[in-house]
């Protein structure tokens, strides 16, 4: 065995060791309704609390789009989702499941 042949073999258990390094996940939101939407919750699949709300202080008005970057830590696709519109005093929730990896935006519409 020569020398390349051994470093890689003294190498591969620590590289298949190695945990997974979690990515952020940037997708584009897009409100095709007629109100402001004014708060944007997700929580990943599975997991019982909803994170803090994604948008602060800033709004979605209708018509427009916004980049957003979730940096949880995590390195899941699954997301559920909940939207809060100006006015409104409860927040709706999405019913069903999206993969946020592999859509790449989400459009609202009515």
């Amino acid at each position: 065995m020569n020398f390349k042949t051994t470093l890689f073999a003294a190498a591969l258990p620590l590289l298949l060791a190695a945990p997974a390094q979690a990515e952020d996940l940037t997708f584009t939101l897009i409100n095709r309704t007629s109100q402001v939407l004014t708060h944007f919750h997700t929580s990943p699949v599975g997991v019982n609390d909803w994170e803090e709300d994604v948008f602060g202080d800033q709004v979605l008005n209708p018509g427009e789009s916004i980049e957003l970057t979730i940096a949880d830590g995590r390195s899941v696709c699954d997301y559920d989702m909940r939207f809060g519109f100006e006015g409104s005093k409860t927040l709706d929730t999405t019913v069903d499941t999206q993969d946020l990896c592999e859509m790449g935006s989400y459009t609202l519409t009515e």
